[in-house]
């Protein structure tokens, strides 16, 4: 896969993690059919045979069911044993961003921590746009194959659209190919 195609990728996933869909993003969802065929075919059935309201709504209370109310998709809260959300240099994903130049600022932003998907997905991106290919496979290895992967397992059956359903399955898959292409260019990545 192209870096480019790559680049889009990440984008669209730091989008879709970081909050609900507005009425332009889901407008904009709506007409990419090739996208919405790449997360999956039930998604794209789905948004066909419903109206934007519909759409809309649903997606909404499923956004806010799995990623805000009942799950949190950020790392620390996921790996530490004891539910609790690290801030700060003490945060590991911190530290990495910290140890490979990437300026963070949260006060800027909608998300608080910096180990939320969505802000995981946008450093890929920043990496990817750097050509950074070897950070990017140490970043997938110690940071969001740990975490994302067994937590889109678990959050997947709780969907209760094709949508979040699919795309569970959809980012588990790509970022699992995007880390094989990876090391097979730049190497085993050190534990």
């Amino acid at each position: 896969m192209d870096d480019k195609t790559r680049l889009y990728i990440y984008a669209f996933l730091s989008r879709i993690f970081t909050e609900e869909l507005d009425d332009k993003a889901l407008r904009d969802l709506s007409e990419n059919e090739a996208l919405l065929e790449t997360i999956g075919e039930e998604a794209l059935a789905w948004f066909r045979a419903n109206d934007f309201e519909t759409l809309k709504e649903e997606l909404n209370i499923d956004y806010n069911s799995l990623f805000g109310i009942n799950n949190h998709p950020i790392e620390s809260a996921v790996m530490d044993s004891k539910n609790e959300i690290l801030v700060g240099l003490q945060n590991p994903v911190m530290q990495f961003y910290f140890s490979h130049g990437y300026e963070l600022n949260l006060e800027s932003s909608k998300l608080y921590v910096p180990d939320h998907a969505g802000i995981e997905f946008g450093f890929m991106q920043s990496m990817i746009s750097g050509n950074d290919k070897a950070t990017q496979a140490e970043f997938l290895h110690k940071h969001l194959l740990q975490w994302i992967v067994p937590f889109l397992v678990a959050v997947k059956p709780m969907a209760e659209t094709p949508f979040y359903r699919d795309l569970c399955d959809f980012t588990v898959e790509f970022l699992l190919s995007d880390y094989s292409a990876l090391i097979e260019e730049v190497g085993e990545v050190d534990a």
